[in-house]
């Protein structure tokens, strides 16, 4: 048993904000109660509250644990931090099986963890790729041993090759909470739209890598100031209208849940922006941290550390994906996490992988390039990275109420976060060393205690 008191709690999904006292028990919340800060048994909770969770039990500091008739209990002040769901991420890559080089199941849960995400949603790009039963249940067995909910899709076509859609039935059935390819998009568009109505008629998501390589010459940065600086043909913006436009039509036909994944330009968000206004709520789309905080400029600065697929645009392009996140076309903030060796990165641009790690600096990127700067309330910032997901992707998850899971963290917004010492296997980010706001002070899964910030 666990008791949270002290704790400014703020749950998007309902709107509830302020000083709250969270009793949790058996992976549970089992109670919610108002809090004027002080000490838990002068809380306005009821003598059985107190008997469930506080007792006789004295103020212990931080966080101590006292004998109550109920058991034993954990007592955590959370005073001064925000107390708010457990962060959901529905583009990650842990790289397993086949490049636990990069990373595994268990360092990318830390990482995970450490950023206060208590769920992630795997892609499915793995060698073997993640198309069949046997691979799926490989992977969620490994997943269980994590401490946090990590989720997976899986391919949508066999072997990544768009030639052939998976058994969709079969492997919903068997625990895949979605369908991709991301990391290579899918050309056939009959193959497309009979995969979107599968899913639908599965009731789970598709989403989709919007880019077409007749369009890219040399991926990975964009077709502009920053090709130019290298002296390649670089991705042209056009990879990625083309095929969002393609897919949002299908999804309007099909009625498909979809998502345009780590939208990068202003005419995709428009794009989505357009289909959502008329109508078209099972269009969706989300934006990475690299997206809405950087441009091509970092591309030239921080060179294959700053390469990513699709790459980073123009300055109208991030402004765009703010505004789309300010007004509720971008429903999710996702990291794309894509972690690889330091000497992949060290090789030239053109042969180095693209990607970046981000699980560790997502929410401290969101505080501090979105929050700080009045692009979003600090509750719009978690409704993104929480209650959003998890709704496109039909998840138990991202919020706090009673009887709904103890998934949840403490984060101190004030406290200045330098990322570095990176609990993933990678580093390949731009982001390290810089100054940033928010720190995960705690996070909490089913309950239990999956990392605690010792600084």
């Amino acid at each position: 048993m666990m008791w949270i008191r002290n704790g400014y709690v703020m749950d998007p999904k309902s709107g509830m904000e302020g000083k709250r006292d969270l009793l949790i028990e058996d992976g549970k919340i089992i109670k919610i109660t108002e809090c004027m800060g002080k000490h838990a048994g002068e809380c306005a909770a009821t003598d059985e509250d107190r008997a469930m969770g506080e007792g006789t039990m004295a103020s212990q500091g931080s966080a101590g644990s006292g004998r109550t008739e109920a058991g034993e209990v954990r007592e955590i002040d959370a005073e001064g931090l925000i107390v708010a769901p457990g962060l959901v991420d529905v583009h990650v890559h842990f790289r397993e099986p086949g490049f636990t080089y990069k990373e595994d199941i268990q360092t990318g849960g830390r990482a995970a963890a450490k950023g206060g995400f208590t769920t992630v949603v795997l892609m499915a790009n793995t060698k073997p790729a993640n198309d069949n039963a046997e691979t799926l249940a490989e992977v969620l067995e490994k997943a269980r041993q994590t401490g946090i909910n990590v989720l997976s899709c899986v391919n949508v076509t066999k072997g990544m090759k768009g030639e052939e859609i998976v058994p969709m039935e079969e492997l919903a059935k068997a625990g895949a909470v979605g369908f991709t390819d991301d990391g290579v998009p899918i050309l056939k568009e009959e193959l497309v739209r009979e995969a979107m109505k599968r899913a639908k008629a599965i009731g789970l998501p598709v989403s989709f890598h919007e880019e077409d390589p007749k369009f890219i010459e040399n991926n990975g940065v964009n077709r502009g100031k920053a090709s130019e600086y290298y002296g390649i043909g670089g991705s042209s913006r056009d990879a990625e209208i083309t095929l969002s436009a393609r897919d949002i039509e299908i999804a309007k036909e099909t009625g498909a849940d979809i998502d345009i994944q780590h939208i990068s330009t202003k005419e995709a968000v428009e794009l989505v922006r357009k289909a959502r206004a008329a109508g078209y709520a099972n269009v969706h789309a989300e934006a990475t941290p690299h997206h809405f905080t950087l441009t091509e400029e970092a591309a030239i600065k921080y060179g294959t550390n700053a390469k990513m697929n699709p790459p980073l645009r123009e300055e109208a392009d991030r402004l765009a994906i703010i505004k789309g996140l300010q007004d509720g076309t971008i429903e999710m903030i996702a990291t794309d996490h894509a972690p690889h060796s330091a000497e992949e990165k060290a090789r030239p641009i053109t042969q180095a992988p693209s990607g970046i790690i981000g699980l560790e600096t997502s929410l401290a990127l969101g505080i501090t390039e979105l929050v700080d700067k009045g692009h979003l309330s600090m509750m719009e910032l978690l409704e993104r990275m929480s209650t959003g997901p998890a709704r496109v992707y039909h998840l138990n998850a991202g919020y706090l109420a009673e009887g709904g899971p103890a998934d949840l963290i403490l984060i101190d917004k004030e406290a200045e976060m330098i990322p570095g010492n990176y609990a993933s296997k990678a580093s390949n980010t731009p982001f390290t060393g810089w100054k940033l706001r928010g720190r995960v002070k705690m996070t909490i899964c089913s309950g239990k205690i999956a990392w605690e910030d010792e600084a």
